[in-house]
């Protein structure tokens, strides 16, 4: 069974990470963790966080699980649904912060800021989708991708929506510009 799910408005946590030397992060928008935003049936399928996604218009989705290893995207933000199960992802890079996610939490990764899942039950999965549809780079803080990557973060647009609640989330308010 698949619908649109439906969302709570929750507790929000903002997180700025500043350059760390190895990751650029992003000092200026800040990683936000909506706990518990949302409500997921016991029939649906990963299709009702695809849907939410995209009717706020973040797409290009996948489903799986977050790499085990720091990496970010220069070119591009991300949100993450969680579906089933539990992780601790670090945010921010060695420095970071270490932050439990579970069923029904939507994490925003602004571009730029590093992200890995530090441990995950056997049956996390999340959904991953980004703003307008975008393609993304992979890259895990090489020194030889720092300048382009510093110059791409910079012309990384806050998108028109959030992904969770549309024209009036809370991305809107953390990340004016």
């Amino acid at each position: 069974m698949s619908h649109v799910s439906e969302v709570i408005h929750g507790h929000v946590a903002s997180h700025i990470f500043e350059d760390d030397g190895q990751f650029p992060n992003n000092p200026i928008l800040p990683a936000l963790v909506y706990k518990g935003a949302l409500h997921l049936h016991p029939g649906d399928d990963t299709q009702a966080i695809v849907e939410r996604f995209k009717i706020n218009n973040w797409t290009n989705s996948w489903e799986d699980g977050i790499f085990d290893y720091h990496h970010y995207h220069s070119n591009t933000h991300e949100v993450l649904g969680v579906f089933c199960g539990v992780a601790d992802i670090e945010l921010g890079g060695k420095e970071g912060v270490c932050v439990e996610i579970v069923r029904g939490d939507v994490v925003i990764i602004p571009a730029g800021v590093a992200h890995k899942c530090l441990k995950a039950s056997d049956d996390f999965l999340c959904i991953g989708a980004y703003p307008g549809g975008s393609s993304y780079d992979l890259l895990t803080g090489e020194a030889a991708e720092r300048e382009t990557a510093l110059t791409n973060i910079r012309q990384v647009p806050v998108p028109s929506t959030d992904p969770i609640f549309g024209s009036e989330g809370p991305l809107l308010e953390y990340w004016k510009k």
